[in-house]
């Protein structure tokens, strides 16, 4: 069971983009996530970003830094497939790279911490 109290943006819902943008993360983390509404989007989400993160420690400790590029493309290939076929809309990191990211690890930190629902 998941305790949401005092996580941003506990139900996913959608938000309207701000117009003048966001100057920090936590202007931005509620419309990052109200852009996963969508269970399984969110689910592929924190599957790319967990295999990502694996993929990354193997390659450091086997020192097989080619496996690095592999990291990002799994990250992204599950991430943008939740955007473009389940929640119909386009990933923010076009438009806010390094917001997107942080906003994906602060959600997986939040489900492995069972603060949001998986």
């Amino acid at each position: 069971m998941s305790k949401t109290s005092g996580v941003a943006n506990p139900n996913y819902k959608p938000m309207p983009i701000n117009q003048n943008g966001y100057k920090t993360f936590e202007e931005f983390y509620p419309f990052y996530l109200g852009e996963h509404n969508h269970q399984i989007n969110r689910r592929l989400h924190l599957t790319g970003t967990s295999i990502a993160i694996l993929t990354l420690i193997y390659a450091v400790l086997t020192f097989n830094f080619l496996l690095l590029p592999l990291a990002i493309v799994i990250g992204y290939a599950f991430s943008w497939t939740g955007h473009f076929f389940f929640e119909k809309n386009k990933p923010a990191t076009f438009k806010y790279p390094i917001f997107s990211l942080k906003g994906d690890f602060r959600m997986l930190k939040e489900v492995v911490t069972l603060q949001r629902p998986f």
